[in-house]
């Protein structure tokens, strides 16, 4: 067949997303379940997520941070790698050169014969044009191109992840002030009463019994503060690490946060197909669908000749006729290859490329199907934290309540000692369990956010 009637083609198939692939199912792009609670908002997500929580101080830490992570650093060195890797590919269809020379002398007749020796020379140049008639250069393009584009979503991802760690750690070390402060307040009461159970076995109207069981409420109160802090530090020390800092570096003026962050107004989830638009490890997936389907027409390009405009030029002569009429030539023509005997190798590569593609493309499927159960599993979990949330609340209001009434009935001998200290091992118990649940609503956020894929965008 005449190599032109491939000009103009590329091999392999046009990519494009197949139809039966579930990123184009309708329930796909579907509102979330989970966006009917209370709380949520079907609103597009705003590139940075972070400024919902309206504070400044987490503004500049997440700003830092994506400026000087390491392991962003990482992700921005491979990216400028892929965009290199494209003008490599692109580089194929530029014009090729290349320049020889040689000189040469000799003698016959051995070490007697007369000199001078006879002297020749040669130069020459050429140069090539791809005509890429059969797409395999254009199809490398297209891989090389697609591949590029996945380290950007890679990059990305980095970034969500990073924006996501930051808030949470901030979160993480205003929570433990908030739980810091509630066990302070706890072990003061605890010592307040010891200290009442001292002066009434002193008076005779208690006993040993009641002051060593006091005395046991108010170590106990004592030991939790030492287990926060040291958790408020470790956060503190991640958050440096994120930042691109030191540990001794870490950010001092956080270290009083005894306010958690929280969000005035309904969290703006989007749908499924804003969702599907936004993750970067969607994006990723069908690039590397794309770059797969473009290696399959760079496999098929080889069983077509490769063709390319080719010329030369150069002068070859002795000494004594340099640069005369007769020292010249040129030549100039298409230049055909055709590896006949590798056809089957060939097509057994083409089959390795067709399989890749399904195997890049259950990929694009699958990390579709992980964006929508992740992002299902955080709304329901953030909604049970937020019910859970307001249960704690309402049963540590209750065990104060209870140890206050406790302490007055105790003063006015219409309860026991040991009534009051229940109750305020109750009243402990309840400002632990909504310590908790304060941090684990927040936890829950940060997860619901890292699920949306935002943050990304610069």
């Amino acid at each position: 067949m005449p190599a032109l009637l491939f000009a103009g083609c590329a091999a392999g198939p046009d990519y494009r997303i197949p139809s039966m692939a579930i990123v184009n199912r309708p329930e796909a792009a579907a509102p979330f379940l989970g966006s009917r609670d209370a709380g949520m908002s079907q609103a597009e997500l705003p590139p940075r997520w972070w400024r919902l929580y309206g504070d400044a101080r987490l503004d500049s830490y997440v700003e830092e941070a994506l400026a000087a992570n390491t392991d962003l650093r990482a992700a921005e060195a491979n990216l400028r790698r892929a965009g290199a890797i494209v003008r490599e590919a692109a580089a194929a269809r530029t014009v090729s050169t290349g320049l020889s020379g040689q000189a040469a002398g000799g003698r016959i007749g051995g070490p007697t014969a007369a000199l001078p020796a006879p002297f020749s020379y040669a130069l020459g140049f050429d140069a090539g044009y791809p005509l890429d008639l059969a797409g395999g250069i254009r199809r490398g393009i297209e891989s090389a191109t697609a591949q590029g584009e996945a380290a950007v979503a890679a990059r990305d991802q980095v970034r969500v992840v990073v924006a996501a760690a930051v808030t949470r750690n901030y979160a993480r070390v205003c929570a433990d002030g908030v739980t810091l402060k509630a066990a302070r307040r706890v072990a003061a009461i605890q010592r307040s009463t010891l200290a009442v159970a001292v002066r009434m076995a002193r008076e005779g109207r208690g006993t040993r019994f009641d002051i060593d069981r006091a005395r046991a409420a108010a170590f106990s109160g004592e030991a939790a503060i030492p287990d926060i802090i040291a958790d408020r530090k470790a956060a503190l020390f991640e958050l440096a690490a994120l930042m691109g800092r030191t540990p001794s570096d870490y950010p001092h003026n956080l270290e009083a946060c005894a306010t958690i962050p929280t969000i005035a107004r309904p969290i703006p989830v989007g749908d499924g197909a804003m969702l599907l638009r936004r993750r970067p490890d969607v994006r990723k997936a069908e690039r590397v669908f794309a770059a797969a389907t473009a290696s399959i027409g760079i496999a098929e390009a080889d069983l077509h000749p490769r063709v390319s405009l080719g010329g030369s030029a150069g002068t070859a002569t002795s000494v004594g006729r340099a640069l005369g009429p007769t020292s010249f030539g040129f030549s100039l023509g298409p230049l055909v290859s055709w590896s006949f005997p590798n056809r089957k190798a060939v097509r057994a590569r083409i089959d390795q490329a067709g399989a890749d593609a399904e195997v890049a493309l259950a990929g694009f499927d699958g990390a579709v199907l992980v964006a929508l159960q992740q992002m299902e599993t955080a709304l329901s979990a953030y909604a049970r934290a937020t019910n859970r949330l307001q249960d704690r609340a309402r049963a540590a209001d209750a065990a104060a309540n209870a140890s206050r009434d406790a302490e007055r009935l105790q003063r006015f001998g219409r309860t026991s000692f040991l009534d009051v200290l229940n109750a305020q091992a109750g009243y402990a118990d309840a400002q632990a369990s909504l310590s908790t649940a304060r941090a684990s609503l927040v936890d829950r956020q940060i997860d619901l956010f890292l699920a949306l894929g935002g943050g990304w965008e610069k």
